[in-house]
């Protein structure tokens, strides 16, 4: 199972590896997170027409980030082959989406965890395969690598959780949730059960990590990109925060003797 926290206290998750270092969602952006210590790298995962599971954030692919052999294009119409055709660098020219076994194929090179965020859209299903099927995918690249006992998959889609895991019960889970006012025992409940939540910053208060701890769950924060927010959140006593900076976080946590 992953690590509890950090190597003192709050755990950092690099937000699509480091976006604001490197192309989001890169091998570059997850190789940086890694070297600066985070203590998971968080990711996107889509499927291609053929399978295969990769690494984006969105369903489309096109600009600001993307430049390919048409203005865009979605990707479960792509094979993996016509996704390897676009350049997902922008600011670092070259850049592709690499897959999540390439992603997994990284675990060596340091002490980290896989956080997976399964993007499915109830209300475009053409985007996404059905969620049993989703989670299979996942399932199978995380077993390829022996990767269960480093890896956290989170979706605001709690039917891939749900799929998840009835297929993996060992796998930790944790639900995404943006917007939803409730406790967070509540959310988690919503979601099959998960182990974890996790909300937008700006839903957390103390009491409601409080209440969600003395349940046994755990709660990490997204995004959070500031000092304010992270004193706040750190107040608020969350188990995690997932940031655009990970080894600013990592420096501004240290320097409160948080880590």
């Amino acid at each position: 199972m992953p690590r509890q926290s950090g190597r003192l206290g709050i755990q950092v998750h690099g937000h699509r590896g480091a976006r604001a270092k490197r192309p989001e969602n890169s091998i570059p952006a997850f190789q940086y997170a890694i070297e600066q210590g985070a203590d998971a790298i968080e990711m996107d995962l889509a499927v291609t027409k053929d399978n295969a599971v990769i690494i984006s954030h969105d369903p489309i692919l096109g600009p600001p980030l993307c430049a390919g052999p048409s203005p865009q294009a979605v990707i479960r119409e792509l094979t993996l082959a016509e996704v390897r055709q676009w350049d997902c660098g922008a600011a670092m020219p070259g850049t592709r989406i690499p897959t999540l076994d390439e992603v997994l194929q990284l675990a060596g090179q340091g002490d980290f965890d896989y956080n997976l965020e399964i993007k499915s859209f109830p209300e475009h299903p053409e985007y996404a395969p059905p969620p049993d099927e989703f989670a299979g995918l996942v399932l199978a690249a995380i077993r390829r690598h022996s990767l269960g006992r480093r890896t956290i998959v989170q979706s605001f889609d709690f039917r891939t959780l749900v799929a998840m895991r009835k297929q993996a019960p060992e796998i930790p889970l944790s639900a995404l949730t943006e917007d939803d006012p409730r406790d967070f025992a509540a959310i988690a409940q919503s979601a099959g059960g998960t182990e974890m939540v996790s909300p937008h910053f700006a839903l957390i208060t103390p009491e409601k990590v409080k209440a969600a701890h003395n349940q046994g769950l755990r709660i990490m924060a997204w995004t959070a990109n500031t000092p304010a927010a992270w004193a706040a959140l750190a107040h608020a006593g969350v188990d995690a925060i997932i940031t655009d900076d990970p080894a600013a976080l990592i420096a501004y946590l240290a320097g409160q003797g948080l880590r």
